[in-house]
């Protein structure tokens, strides 16, 4: 037994109080020293702070701190009451259109204002109801000289240089440009009497294709492609029959065991030897809430270093080479 972890000195509430702490390990337990005054005092229960009667009843309530005659006779301000004014609520007909205009219901009737609410409009709203009028010169048919845009004299009097002559020019068309054909293609009377020749007529055939996925229906006996007589004839050489002999296993091959291994007689019949009933027990450990404060539990012993494993050992440690 040896003294593990030694925690003490602190102060409590104003006192102090000496509390040593031992841990010691004897046979897996802690063993723990304290005042038992200390121990008396904490386990006191805790005043309670409510009254025994949970139940509230509206007037029975005392307040916490008492009300003053100045302010029992206090107005509120404007401001105050302002602010004392419930929030509207806007999602109070969020889905009003969907109650009144839901399938299978008739239309509803609104009510209709009262006239109190009707009004003359004013003068800006009159102003902008009135709708846009055009120009007048838009409206004016204006000759072909129009008093808007004046050309002078010496404008409609210039002559052109060559240079803007040739800008003015259209682009010209490529020499070998061909304009697009009309639709419908007008055959001439030469080729709607025309006779085609023989070997047209053999180029005009569509070209016949061997369907090579799937053979003509037949006896099952007969042969998909026919072997010539030669062929069935022949006699194999000894490099062909060589080559035509399977490929053999390795001598050492051994093949994989069924996935259900069938128990021989004797070994149901075999009893197990007193060793083998001692080694078959589990090892057994001192739980993990013990082990933990134990530093040499996983510990190798010196003797299991030096041990040496027998040949029957090594033999068994070996694996299965398949």
């Amino acid at each position: 037994m040896g003294v593990r972890e030694c925690v003490t000195w602190f102060e409590y509430s104003n006192s102090f109080f000496v509390l040593c702490w031992f841990n010691c390990m004897f046979n897996g337990t802690f063993v723990l020293f304290c005042s038992f005054d200390r121990i008396q005092e904490l386990a006191e229960p805790k005043k309670a702070a409510r009254a025994n009667d949970l139940r509230l009843v509206w007037g029975n309530q005392e307040t916490i701190w008492t009300i003053s005659r100045r302010a029992m006779t206090a107005r509120p301000s404007a401001r105050i009451l302002e602010l004392a004014k419930p929030k509207q609520d806007f999602g109070k007909n969020l889905y009003r259109p969907l109650y009144l205009y839901s399938c299978g219901r008739e239309s509803m009737i609104w009510e209709r204002p009262s006239l109190v609410d009707f009004r003359l409009p004013s003068d800006r709203l009159l102003k902008l109801a009135e709708p846009k009028q055009c120009q007048a010169a838009y409206l004016l048919q204006r000759p072909r000289s129009s008093p808007e845009w004046p050309v002078s004299p010496a404008a409609l009097s210039c002559k052109a240089s060559p240079r803007i002559v040739e800008l003015a020019r259209p682009k010209v068309l490529h020499p070998e440009f061909l304009p697009a054909k009309k639709v419908p293609t007008q055959v001439t009377s030469a080729a709607a009497l025309a006779r085609a020749s023989s070997w047209i007529q053999q180029l005009a055939e569509p070209r016949v294709k061997k369907v090579t996925c799937c053979y003509e229906y037949g006896p099952f006996e007969s042969a998909i492609r026919p072997v010539s007589k030669f062929a069935q004839e022949a006699i194999a050489s000894p490099r062909t029959l060589e080559l035509a002999m399977a490929k053999r296993l390795h001598p050492d091959y051994m093949p994989v065991r069924d996935a259900a291994w069938s128990v021989t007689k004797a070994a149901k019949q075999a009893v197990a030897t007193p060793r083998l009933v001692e080694l078959a027990q589990p090892c057994k450990r001192l739980p993990m809430n013990l082990t933990q404060f134990n530093p040499n539990a996983f510990t190798v012993k010196e003797s299991a270093k030096k041990a040496v494993c027998s040949a029957r050992i090594k033999e068994l440690a070996c694996p299965i080479k398949r």
